[in-house]
């Protein structure tokens, strides 16, 4: 039935085949028209199984990655944007996490958190990219991937798959939100050790918050992220800068190892787990980052711009927690530059850029969770009453979050509660989870190993988060005297 005519030669002698085409077309005459009829048939049904075929072989090859914006971020690009959201207060914050820990726990237990987050953040993306080639969409980000593995998985979540994604977003939201709180305490303690101890004051850091609510307030209606960037620059040179000086104080005497316990208190440790998890989660930066590459296969594998970027920070970070602890002992603070001496004009400096560089990356840690919010309520008003209603809404916001600084100004408790309840939710449990739902029933390895391995994730973060927590609140209720 196949046609060779096809495969012959344009060169071929053409009078054999023109009586051979002769023939064939007398033979085709003298054939009945039903037999006709069924060799059309035939050839259409042929025509269709093909196109059918092809069909299957086009769905089956889709790759999510040949419809990224050609565009897009580099592999070095998404390497510095991680890099940068991971190098704030979360690694200032890292020698009161030994002191909490220990030395030796504290170290072999910074590598293991560390592994432990990596993991989370690369079972995130790669059920993300497989739910993109199963959905047939170039890139989602958390709460839509979460919202689409629901989707597609077991019948008995799929009617809970819009709660999986509104649990996502408002615990991003609530995440972002309580760490501007923080970046509030931290910028209020900041002037307040300085102002008070050069001008001879004895103001509480209370009123410090709200003279910090007076510049969140402005920086807080920017709702163009160009706008931002020129402070994003800003806070980044001060923050190199902070970083140096910092050095230079945790190295400039010698260090005694021998008052340093090895392992902390017992009653210490959920909040070394917290504080680690704070200082070390990004996870709402991720998918962003991801979905802006153009080379999206870049993000995991080895090296990979994940790999690169976590040990990079896990190093760092075992650093300067371990030599901060080591360098101030029992009397180390919320932020390492708070340990820096005071009436010193270079501590003093660093003091204030860092509070500085951490106002101004305010706005874009409070430009998330608007953008977020925003989405969810804008269509509640009138266009014209949006612009209104965005300048009421943001400033109601970060008046609540003043007051909310204002009840808990100990630096040190609030970043190990935020770290507990909700890096320890959106950083371990809900990856863990989200995979597990994708791979449900018959795709979870070995002896379902991937479950068990999930499951012992979930307990983790539960841990952390119930443990971490109460000790936080203790600290919060019973705070240590000030020396």
């Amino acid at each position: 039935m196949t046609d060779n005519k096809a495969f012959t030669p344009d060169t071929a002698v053409a009078e054999p085949n023109t009586a051979r085409s002769s023939n064939a077309s007398l033979k085709t005459d003298a054939l009945p028209p039903a037999y006709n009829t069924a060799v059309e048939s035939l050839k259409d049904l042929n025509s269709k199984a093909n196109l059918t075929e092809k069909d299957q072989l086009e769905e089956a090859e889709y790759c999510p990655f040949e419809h990224r914006d050609p565009n897009g971020a580099s592999a070095g690009g998404a390497l510095a944007h991680l890099l940068k959201s991971s190098l704030g207060t979360g690694i200032l914050a890292m020698p009161m996490a030994f002191h909490n820990g220990g030395l030796l726990f504290g170290g072999i237990m910074t590598l293991i958190v560390g592994f432990l987050c990596t993991h989370c953040v690369h079972i995130l993306v790669k059920t993300s990219h497989n739910i993109c080639r199963d959905a047939k969409v170039p890139a989602l980000g958390y709460a839509e991937t979460a919202k689409t593995v629901f989707e597609y998985g077991p019948k008995g979540l799929r009617p809970y798959s819009n709660f999986a994604k509104q649990f996502v977003d408002i615990g991003l939201m609530a995440t972002y939100y309580a760490a501007a709180c923080v970046y509030m305490v931290f910028i209020a303690t900041s002037f307040h050790d300085v102002i008070n101890y050069d001008a001879g004051l004895k103001w509480d850091v209370r009123i410090y918050i709200g003279f910090t609510v007076i510049p969140c307030l402005l920086i807080g209606q920017i709702r163009n992220l160009k706008w931002l960037v020129p402070f994003s620059l800003m806070a980044n040179v001060f923050i190199v800068v902070t970083f140096i000086i910092t050095l230079y104080y945790m190295f400039d005497q010698e260090l005694d190892f021998k008052d340093k316990p090895l392992i902390a208190p017992a009653a210490h440790i959920p909040l070394f787990f917290a504080t680690v998890i704070f200082a070390m989660e990004g996870i709402g930066v991720v998918m962003p980052v991801e979905n802006s590459m153009r080379k999206p296969q870049q993000f995991l594998g080895c090296p990979g711009v994940l790999n690169t970027a976590m040990v990079t920070v896990v190093v760092l970070y075992a650093i300067i927690g371990f030599f901060g602890y080591v360098r101030f002992g029992d009397e180390v603070r919320g932020s390492i530059t708070l340990n820096l001496p005071d009436g010193s004009w270079l501590g003093d400096t660093a003091k204030l850029l860092m509070a500085v560089a951490i106002l101004f990356t305010y706005g874009l840690q409070f430009y998330v969770p608007n953008e977020v919010l925003w989405r969810k309520i804008h269509h509640k008003f009138r266009p014209e009453k949006h612009n209104i209603t965005q300048i009421l809404l943001r400033t109601g916001i970060i008046l609540v979050s003043g007051g909310i600084a204002a009840g808990i100004p100990n630096l040190e408790p609030f970043i190990s509660l935020v770290g507990a309840v909700f890096f320890s939710l959106l950083g371990i449990f809900v990856p863990s989870f989200v995979e597990t739902v994708y791979l449900w029933p018959d795709r979870l390895g070995f002896c379902k190993w991937k479950l068990i391995k999930n499951i012992l994730l979930g307990i983790f973060s539960l841990l952390a988060l119930v443990a971490g927590s109460a000790a936080s609140i203790d600290e919060i209720i019973n705070p240590k005297e000030e020396v």
